[in-house]
């Protein structure tokens, strides 16, 4: 059973584990039934973001662009470098009707914890 905290305003937060299982990343059979939607600048994005992850800057959500077609319709773990970005987009999300939650240390935590980082040439990558 996961453990999903409430911000103030409404988005859920969950740890770097949780997030790992509920998009694929973990080990268990359950794994999968979420989208990792990346919410940094596309130059840290560039430097290294988590495999099979969606990227959308916030700087364009705020300016009201749409989700991309791979994660429309589905449930949203939203990430940035460490938690602060990822939190305001969740926000966001879910006042636009999405079922959207945050990760609790973002990207750090991500690669911290082992879990992989990729490039935009797919090659092993760094958090920026």
């Amino acid at each position: 059973m996961s453990i999903i905290r409430r911000s103030r305003g409404g988005a859920g937060r969950v740890t770097t584990q949780e997030a790992a299982a509920r998009t694929g990343h973990g080990s268990t059979a359950a794994d999968g039934d979420a989208v990792l939607l990346d919410v940094r600048e596309p130059h840290e994005w560039q430097a290294g973001h988590a495999p099979r992850a969606v990227h959308l800057p916030l700087s364009a959500l705020v300016a009201g662009a749409g989700l991309p077609a791979n994660a429309q319709a589905r449930s949203l773990i939203v990430i940035c470098r460490s938690g602060n970005r990822s939190q305001q987009a969740a926000e966001i999300l879910v006042a636009r009707g999405a079922e959207a939650v945050d990760v609790i240390g973002g990207m750090k935590d991500w690669a911290g914890a082992g879990l992989p980082v990729v490039d935009a040439h797919g090659r092993s990558g760094v958090v920026a």
